[in-house]
Formats: structure tokens, C-alpha cells, sequence
């Protein structure tokens, strides 16, 4: 519908691709991919490490400069374009189309996030024990220098506290992972995990084999359940005793924290991984929507959402690890960590010491399953959109695309059954650090800057977003676009090369031969840029000028016939 009411034709759809069935699930698949893990347990993490307050005026700044404006420029473009992040070049800078494949290779590895709900559902199976398995010593897993929530609680510890191990880090590491010594010891399959693996790509399945049809039903639930969830965590959080002390400690101003480059950067890092920018997942979704679909407003509020999910899940987590704190006598700091270490060791051992201890287990947990839901099916929906964008004929054909989801999702789950092996935390680590690391958004924000706000021109999209909402967007936008934006992740790209050290897992150094492969799976995307330039420039036709000139002008501008 246009903006008076009236249906009408994209200048670009060949009719046969589809789009939301409304402007509702579109914004609950928006929001439902990007609030995720990111919100619940690393901007809560990055905060307090950061300065708690004060971290709160880089994120700002950055969600301003950066955030916003790359969010309007994926979606509108992909608006605009109606093809997913391969082809849509083709449309915008012919020469630029490896950046498309280089997004495809990161979003292969980002595949792999799949196996945090696969440890969610495991931890959701046991939450419905009568005795939590991570509560007490008494499991046969358990070793001599276990401490359970009962010696926890006193305050007359009978084995020294730096010389034990929680009850709940050992059901995690010991019977969960079952961690071989490293990568070379990959071990047996752990069939229990391998089961809640098949699960959550079974899951992944159902949620898009009907391509938007079906992720926009899924998504009613999915998105909005997990909020449910969150504000009844919230309001038990707040009301546990040493619940304000963990916020205090969450939100205190550190202002000298501020002159550290370092805190500056995360900031900056937490923006592109909790908005999804520079992945190719919001081209996508902007693709299914109407001509004139107003992408400009929908920026503004889904940004928005976005950070205040993060904000208020800071205070669900460190409400709970403030209770943690006083039940053990310790500082905050001795209790929270990020990444796994929150999500699997802390946040259960919390919910343990609580009345009615099942109950807030299986409601984290069922918060953390959907939320990896809604990200994963995202992320895998945006690459089968995009291949199939490749190769229309052969995939729009009736049950091609169901095939093809079917495929992937069975040909990713084999795949993924090394990362349940007991050395398989050691290879999702490996990927993690590699695969889809800030060096590589970086770089290709840089690449995307250019080929859009240089080459396809700012002023040019600013009046496409004019003509599909009928408002033109600020000239703010236009300057991070083609300054601000490039200049900052150019240095933060810098910077990430200057001070890179290896991957270590506590005290473990990965061998040789496994930087190596981390560096290549780093390389198999970022490289896709200049081969694909380099390739188009040589098996065009006509004088270098003729072919630079062709290679950088939309394939579908008449200025080119």
C-alpha cells in the first residue's frame, strides 16, 4: 500500500517473492533478532566492567552515530531493493558484490550460536528436578573440592574458598561439556546435547520452511514471550535482599573509566553485535517490506527498543547477582562473568538459593531459548533468502525452497555435532573468535560505506527513503554515512590488528595448526571483497576506466545503456 492507501507495484519485484503479511510481523522478527543474548548478558556485563553509568555515554554516542544511521541505510537499501545481501548489489554497486559473500560466510559461522540453545534446552530439561543438579555435591560428576549452595550460604567455610570449585561450574564444565584437555581431544558425541541440538535446528526448520509465511506467524510468540519473562524476572530481582547493592553496582559513574580507549571501543563493538549491523540480516528483512513502508520511523523505535531491553536487563541481572553477593558475602564482582559463565554457571546458582527455585529456573531459561530462536531462524532465513535471490528459477519452484531449508538445516546439524563432543567447546570458541570477529564488521563497514554513501551515492539513497516514506532524512545521516562511520570503524579495525592476542579458554593455549584455522575462517570472509573486485575488473570488458566506470553503476540505471 502506498502512502494514501492505495496498492501499488515495486519498480524493482519481478511479483513472485513475497512480503510480510503485515507491518506487524515485520517489526516482531526485527525486534525479536535483535534483542537477544547480547541484551541479557553482555551489555549488562560490559556496563559495569566499563564504568556502569559512564559506559552508558560512548554506548549513547555511538548508537547515535553509528547505530542508527547503518540500521537505516541496511533497511532502507534492502527496502529499496527487494533482493537479499548477495544480489541487492547488482541494484547498488555491481563492483561491491563481495561484500555480499563475504556477509554469507559470516553468517555460516554465526550458525554455530545454535548450540547456546542447545545448552539452554539441556539446562531446561534438568530445571524440572525436584533437586537441582547444580545445587548440591552429591552427583557422581562432583569432585572432592565441590561447594554446594549449603556451604555457600555459611559463613563457616571448612575448605578454602579460592581452592574450590562451585557446585554449579562443575555441572557445567563436568557434566554439561564434559571438556576434554582441548581441540586435539575432541572425544565421543554427547548424545544428550547432540538430541537438544536436533531439537533447536528441528525448531529452526518449522519456524522457515514456509520462507516468511511461517517466520512471521512463529515470531508473535518468539518476540514477545521472552519480555513476558523478563518483567517477572525483573520484579523478583528487585525484590530480593541485596538486590539494590548488585544495581548500584551496575549503574555507578566510574567517570575516569571514560579516558580509557578501550571501554570506547566495546561500546562501539556492543552496538554492531546487539543492533545485527553489517551481517546482512536487516537488508533482508527490509526486503520483504512494502515500497513504502515508512523504514525511516521504524528505525527510530526498533533502535530504541533495542537499547532499553538492554538497559532493563541489566537490572534483572545484577538485581540477582546482588543476591548472589550477600548470600556468599562477597563483592559483585567475585560473582558475575560474561558470555556462558553468566547465562550457565552464575544466573542458575542465583536462581537455586531463591524460594521455589524451579520455577525462576525454567523462566530464565524459556527466556533464553526463545531469544536464541528468534536470532538463529533470523540469521538462517536471511541466507536462504539470499541463494535463493541468486538463483530465482530453480528455488521459487514448487517444495525447491522447502528442499533447500530442509538441506541446510540437516547439513548444518551433522556439522554441528563436532561442537557437542567433549572437545567441542574448544571448536565453538575457535569459531566464535574467528568467525565473525569486530576486524571482520569493521572492514566490511568500511567497504559498505563506500560502495553505498561513495559510489551509489548518499544524496541518491537519501531521496529513495524520501520517495518510499515521503520524508527525507536528516543531512546528520549523510555525513556519518560517508565521514563519521568509515573514519571510526577504520580505526577500531586498526586497532583490533594492533592489539590482538591468541584465543585462550582459563589456561589453555590452542595449538598451532588452530590459530591458523582461525585466521583462515577470518580470511574466507574479508578476502571475498577485493578476489570478487579483482575478478569482475579482469573478465569485463572494454579500457580499466570503462570497466570501473560499468562495474560501479547499478545494473538496472539506464545511464549504463
Amino acid at each position: 500500500m502506498n502512502r494514501e492507501g492505495r496498492r501499488t507495484k515495486h519498480p524493482m519485484r519481478d511479483g513472485d517473492r513475497g512480503q510480510w503479511a503485515s507491518k506487524t510481523e515485520y517489526v516482531l522478527v526485527v525486534a525479536g533478532n535483535v534483542v537477544g543474548l547480547g541484551n541479557v548478558w553482555r551489555f549488562p556485563y560490559l556496563c559495569y566492567k566499563n564504568g556502569g553509568g559512564a559506559f552508558l555515554v560512548p554506548y549513547t554516542l555511538f548508537a547515535v552515530v553509528s547505530g542508527i544511521p547503518l540500521f537505516l541505510m541496511e533497511t532502507s537499501f534492502g527496502q529499496y531493493t527487494q533482493e537479499g545481501f548477495i544480489t541487492c548489489w547488482n541494484k547498488l554497486c555491481p563492483l561491491a558484490k563481495g561484500i555480499g559473500y563475504g556477509l554469507l560466510m559470516m553468517k555460516l559461522y554465526v550458525f554455530g550460536y545454535i548450540l547456546v540453545q542447545a545448552w539452554a534446552l539441556f539446562y531446561l530439561f534438568f530445571s524440572f528436578r525436584s533437586q537441582l543438579p547444580w545445587a548440591s555435591c552429591d552427583n557422581t560428576w562432583n569432585t572432592v573440592t565441590c561447594l554446594g549452595l549449603q556451604s555457600l550460604n555459611s559463613s563457616n567455610l571448612t575448605v578454602p574458598f579460592t581452592n574450590t570449585t562451585s557446585a554449579a561450574t562443575e555441572f557445567w564444565e563436568r557434566r554439561v561439556l564434559n571438556m576434554s584437555s582441548g581441540i586435539e581431544e575432541l572425544g565421543s558425541i554427547r548424545w544428550e546435547l547432540a538430541l537438544c541440538l536436533l531439537v533447536s535446528w528441528l525448531i529452526c526448520f518449522f519456524s522457515i520452511w514456509k520462507g516468511i509465511r511461517s517466520s512471521g506467524k512463529v515470531a508473535y510468540f518468539t518476540a514477545t514471550f521472552p519480555y513476558v519473562m523478563l518483567l517477572i524476572l525483573l520484579i523478583r530481582g528487585i525484590t530480593l535482599p541485596g538486590a539494590w547493592d548488585g544495581i548500584y553496582y551496575y549503574l555507578y559513574p566510574d567517570i575516569n573509566r571514560l579516558a580509557n580507549l578501550e571501554v570506547w571501543m566495546e561500546a562501539s563493538s556492543q552496538i554492531f553485535f546487539s543492533y545485527s549491523l553489517v551481517i546482512g540480516t536487516l537488508n533482508v528483512l527490509g526486503s520483504y517490506n512494502d515500497y513504502h513502508n515508512n523504514c525511516y520511523k521504524d528505525c527510530f523505535w526498533l533502535c530504541l527498543l533495542n537499547s532499553g531491553t538492554s538497559f532493563v536487563a541489566g537490572f534483572v541481572v545484577f538485581s540477582v547477582l546482588g543476591f548472589m553477593a550477600q548470600k556468599q558475602g562477597v563483592s559483585v564482582d567475585n560473582v558475575a562473568d560474561s558470555g556462558p559463565g553468566l547465562a550457565f554457571v552464575a544466573y542458575p546458582q542465583a536462581t537455586a538459593m531463591m524460594p521455589l527455585p524451579q520455577l525462576w529456573t525454567v523462566c530464565f531459561f524459556l527466556m533464553l531459548i526463545l531469544l536464541t530462536v528468534d536470532t538463529h531462524f533470523v540469521s538462517v532465513e536471511s541466507v536462504i533468502t539470499s541463494v535463493c535471490d541468486l538463483h530465482p528459477k530453480l528455488f521459487r519452484a514448487p517444495m525447491r525452497r522447502e528442499m533447500f531449508v530442509l538441506f541446510i538445516c540437516s547439513s548444518f546439524f551433522l556439522l554441528h555435532l563436532s561442537m557437542v563432543t567433549e572437545g567441542g567447546v574448544y571448536i565453538f570458541q575457535l569459531i566464535d573468535y574467528y568467525g565473525c570477529t569486530r576486524a571482520c564488521q569493521d572492514f566490511m563497514t568500511v567497504c559498505l560505506c563506500l560502495a553505498v554513501a561513495w559510489t551509489f551515492g548518499a544524496d541518491r539513497l537519501l531521496n529513495i527513503i524520501k520517495d518510499m516514506t515521503g520524508q527525507k532524512p536528516s543531512a546528520f545521516f549523510k555525513l556519518c554515512w560517508k565521514y563519521i562511520i568509515p573514519l571510526l570503524t577504520l580505526i577500531s579495525f586498526i586497532l583490533h590488528l594492533v592489539d590482538y592476542k591468541h584465543l585462550k579458554i582459563n589456561e589453555y593455549v590452542y595449538p598451532d595448526w588452530a590459530y591458523a584455522l582461525g585466521w583462515t575462517i577470518t580470511l574466507s570472509s574479508v578476502l571475498m571483497v577485493p578476489l570478487w573486485a579483482a575478478g569482475q575488473l579482469c573478465f569485463t570488458p572494454g579500457t580499466f576506466i570503462q570497466r570501473l566506470d560499468v562495474l560501479c553503476r547499478p545494473t538496472e540505471d539506464p545511464c549504463r545503456q
